[in-house]
């Protein structure tokens, strides 16, 4: 039987701030190796024994959904977008019925996109062992063997220490550290890794005995959902009235026919940089534990993380113990290695006295490629804008400022008004205050140009769309 995939990718991971950020989290971020977290998940959930993944996501990362599986080959058999964050439980719930609606008995494994699991092949027969159980009509989940007495996740109990499928008999919220190594020495506790699988069937039955007041709102919103371009947008009136639950607490704490395949592969959450700092470590051991990338230098140190995500900066660390530091073009993190929980405090404060770098980049990612500020002032802002080949901004006007484009690399097809140009490297073009304008790839290569807007107001938001092949408000 063929299992479709279900990839949950609507997260913010405010704990790996600042690379992982509100516009662009984690799950899309290459933090380990050149692919993105999601691109290998998807990577993971794909071969003979899975269908074309099915994606949950929202509006701001559609585009890079589309984007990141097209650039590793892979042809989702849906991208739904949420109105809202809700949770896991509304989203499972969605999967469920959309594969309900051409096969109730239609086997689906949800994952969440931002999880390292290496060995593919290990992971693919741990989900071999628990097909049986699912197609019996379980909810299976999949327990990851501990490797020390971690505190910052939820353990689930096994009726017994095999392999699996077995009964799986409680979750076990967040534990301290003596009931962590307790439960550690026991034997039959495992780390919940938040991946199921399961019938369709099964899981609808279970909403509507455990969870009943979710049927009718997701239902309505699958009901009332829009195509949009490649996207199916849930309805938001019914959507946004749902309860903001996992399926932890909705359904499976209330389940009685709930069975885990334990793997004892290598698994991460990327739940902190602390985590990543182990990740490094076990790739490639580091001397005196003191992980470095290519633009970072450790000196003397010991159980450090040190990391520079701008090629323009370069990281240096002198006599350092048990700390890391990260720094981005915008931003950086000094902080205990222990602390590395606490990471999202720096979010809340930077949001609380308005920082931009609490939930945005200075690049900006859009479906068309990206831009990122240069230089910022009164009445001026500098911009490197990539444009993808094929690729087309709106066409668009300014209230508040004027633009002017020199082009790096490539061609760009300029319109201003009734005015249609090529124009090419080395040349420029002036768009006046007001005037209707589009900017567009014809070519093969990605086309890079310098922008340089003066005006008295500079935000993003100044932008009246008139055309927008990406069907933009």
């Amino acid at each position: 039987m063929v299992i479709t995939p279900v990839l949950l990718a609507g997260g913010s991971g405010t704990r790996l701030w600042p690379v992982s950020r509100k516009s662009f989290p984690k799950q899309f971020a290459p933090l380990i190796g050149e692919e993105s977290l999601f691109q290998a998940s998807a990577r993971r959930l794909a071969g003979d024994r899975f269908g074309a993944p099915l994606v949950m996501t929202n509006a701001d990362f559609r585009f890079i959904v589309a984007e990141q599986l097209d650039q590793i080959g892979i042809t989702p058999s849906a991208i739904l977008i949420e109105p809202s964050g809700r949770n896991t439980a509304p989203a499972i719930l969605t999967a469920a019925l959309s594969v309900a609606a051409t096969d109730p008995d239609g086997l689906l494994l949800v994952a969440p996109s931002d999880h390292v699991v290496p060995d593919i092949e290990a992971f693919g027969r741990a989900v071999d062992l628990g097909v049986p159980a699912a197609q019996a009509g379980r909810i299976v989940t999949f327990g990851i063997t501990p490797t020390r007495p971690e505190t910052g996740y939820g353990y689930m109990e096994a009726e017994a220490a095999g392999e699996g499928p077995v009964v799986l008999k409680r979750f076990v919220e967040k534990p301290d550290l003596a009931n962590a190594e307790q439960m550690i020495a026991q034997g039959n506790y495992l780390w919940n890794a938040g991946i199921f699988l399961f019938s369709a069937r099964t899981m609808i039955d279970a909403f509507r005995a455990h969870a009943p007041e979710f049927m009718p709102p997701v239902l309505a919103a699958l009901d009332e959902a829009k195509r949009d371009l490649g996207f199916l947008r849930l309805a938001p009136e019914p959507w946004n009235t749902l309860p903001d639950l996992s399926i932890d607490y909705a359904v499976l704490e209330k389940a009685d026919n709930l069975s885990v395949v334990r793997f004892s592969g290598h698994w991460s959450d990327l739940g902190g940089w602390d985590a990543v700092w182990r990740e490094a470590q076990d790739g490639a051991p580091a001397e005196r534990g003191a992980v470095s990338d290519e633009r970072s230098t450790a000196i003397d140190c010991d159980n450090v993380l040190l990391r520079s995500q701008d090629e323009g900066i370069e990281v240096v660390g002198i006599g350092l113990k048990d700390v890391m530091v990260v720094a981005t073009n915008d931003a950086v993190l000094v902080a205990g290695m222990d602390r590395a929980q606490e990471v999202r405090k720096a979010v809340s404060a930077l949001k609380s006295k308005g920082a931009r770098q609490a939930e945005t980049f200075l690049r900006d990612h859009r479906p068309w490629g990206w831009f990122e500020t240069l230089a910022l002032s009164d009445r001026f802002q500098v911009k490197r804008i990539v444009v993808n080949p094929g690729a087309a901004l709106s066409l668009q006007s300014h209230f508040h400022r004027s633009e002017h484009w020199i082009v790096v690399s490539g061609t760009a097809r300029v319109t201003v008004d009734d005015l249609v140009t090529l124009v090419t490297e080395n040349q420029s073009i002036y768009v006046p205050l007001g005037a209707v304008h589009r900017m567009e790839n014809p070519g093969k290569v990605p086309m890079v140009l310098i922008e340089v807007q003066t005006g008295a107001y500079l935000g993003e938001d100044d932008i009246v769309r008139y055309e927008d092949v990406y069907s933009r408000g």
